[in-house]
């Protein structure tokens, strides 16, 4: 995962790393997916992109 200090600033230093995000047009969120194993790992809650996580298209 990528680093974060300062903490408690609320931004992202670089971009998640093992990662990618891809659009689910059934149920309008976006899933995760490791990269490595391309095995989906978590859905978005709300409709709004991960933060920092690089987008498949």
């Amino acid at each position: 995962m990528a680093t974060n200090p300062p903490k408690g600033d609320g931004h992202r230093n670089g971009a998640v790393k093992g990662r990618s995000q891809v659009f689910n047009p059934q149920n309008e969120r976006y899933v995760k997916r490791d990269t490595s194993s391309g095995r989906f790992m978590d859905q978005k809650a709300d409709h709004k992109p991960f933060k920092g996580v690089r987008k498949e298209d």
